[in-house]
């Protein structure tokens, strides 16, 4: 993680669109009914939000969980609720978690995983009449992709640091 006075380049608009599709990709992977499987969707729209919301904002989220719930075929506009309100709240707290060292991040944006799950468990709950509870393990989604935080931040900021020693022939 650089130190506080470290600039970083501006961010491409490409990259964070093919990090959006490689995450929507990952999710892809037949994982099967393992449970702590992270939110790869969830872990870099967080980001983002946090990081760029100017360039990724509510409207990219609704359309990412548009595509998850097509994915996923169910309820449509259960993924798309819960990254809606995950944008949401991610760009509230966005000037706040910035200015806290990675771990800390973590910590902050743990409230942000656990209200995805939450919402997606009320959704399919109040939908679908033989729904039921899945059980406090399948919060441990939340904590693995918390976990993950520290090392989504390192790989979604590498492109964006500068060399560390100034080189005299680059105009940057």
């Amino acid at each position: 993680m650089p130190s506080p006075n470290y600039i970083l380049l501006p961010v491409n608009s490409a990259f964070i669109a093919v990090s959006l599709m490689l995450a929507f990709f990952l999710n892809f992977l037949p994982w099967g009914g393992l449970v702590g499987v992270p939110d790869f969707v969830a872990l870099v729209l967080v980001f983002w939000s946090i990081h760029q919301p100017r360039k990724v904002g509510i409207g990219v989220a609704f359309f990412m969980g548009i595509l998850m719930d097509i994915h996923s075929a169910i309820h449509l506009g259960e993924n798309a609720l819960a990254y809606t309100l995950l944008s949401y709240f991610a760009i509230t707290i966005h000037r706040r978690v910035l200015w806290f060292k990675v771990f800390s991040q973590a910590m902050h944006v743990f409230p942000l995983f656990l209200l995805v799950q939450i919402v997606q468990i009320l959704v399919r709950m109040a939908v679908a009449s033989d729904a039921f509870f899945p059980g406090w393990l399948h919060f441990l989604e939340s904590v693995v992709t918390t976990m993950l935080w520290p090392i989504a931040t390192w790989l979604l900021l590498a492109p964006q640091r500068r060399a560390i020693d100034k080189d005299h022939t680059r105009p940057i």
